[in-house]
């Protein structure tokens, strides 16, 4: 069973309240029905939100405080606590990845913190400029969606025996700042103009690491992304424009 359903943190941030209540009595639904059921595996994403003050920013480690700053943090790191007591009290096997942030060229920015790295190609594209919401010079972990999805499937086909941690795997793929993603698309799209004009995400962003230290899944699971930031880069824009071309807009 995949449980992917969730209240992102800037969105959360406007409605702390409504975003406990899906995150948290989501979880709970899912994981009490797998007990009673005997479901074989769940899968329930977390992210780099649990994250907070007082940490190593760069290859933050597998395991460090969690003191988030944001509900949805908050919902992640009592999420991975929630998911570990049905492991260790119902034997339910539940796994578990800390996603950084997600770029896709299928779906559109819902609410995230790091969503400036996904709608910044978009309307890189669209209009030829962005008006970005962090600084230039704001570095957070990033992951190509088909190096998420990858890594998703790998975790969930392992065998019992090499899924050490019931908790939120560390994973990451790459890590960049807003500006030097701004002057990577403007190599494939010369015309392209980005401003940065900080908001309350900025503080967010501020609050997660700049890198995390995956060693646990790579050597668990066997983990290793595909895409660096040039790649990624190259990939997302020619999927983009053939996209555009052929009139499907993303949803």
């Amino acid at each position: 069973m995949y449980h992917l359903a969730a209240i992102l943190s800037a969105a959360g941030e406007k409605n702390p309240q409504m975003a406990w209540d899906v995150n948290m009595k989501g979880l709970e639904n899912i994981l009490e029905l797998s007990r009673e059921m005997g479901v074989k595996r769940v899968y329930w994403p977390s992210s780099i939100a649990v994250f907070g003050p007082g940490i190593p920013k760069v290859k933050t480690p597998q395991d460090v405080p969690l003191i988030p700053s944001t509900m949805y943090g908050i919902t992640k790191a009592a999420g991975e606590l929630f998911c570990n007591y049905y492991y260790e009290r119902y034997g339910v096997d539940v796994r578990s990845i800390r996603y950084p942030g997600i770029i896709s060229n299928k779906v559109r920015p819902h609410g995230g913190t790091t969503d400036y790295a996904v709608d910044m190609f978009y309307q890189a594209i669209e209009k030829g400029h962005y008006t970005c919401f962090v600084r230039a010079d704001t570095v957070l972990p990033m992951m190509y969606m088909p190096d998420a999805i990858r890594a998703t499937l790998m975790i969930m086909d392992a065998s019992p025996k090499k899924v050490t941690y019931h908790m939120g795997h560390n994973l990451s793929g790459m890590s960049f700042s807003a500006g030097e993603l701004a002057k990577e698309i403007k190599k494939h799209i010369p015309r392209f103009t980005c401003d940065f004009v900080p908001d309350f995400r900025q503080k967010i962003a501020d609050s997660w690491p700049q890198s995390v230290d995956d060693s646990r899944a790579r050597k668990d699971w066997g983990w290793k992304p595909k895409y660096d930031l040039a790649s990624m880069t190259k990939d997302m824009i020619t999927a983009l424009k053939t996209r555009a071309k052929q009139g499907k807009p993303p949803s």
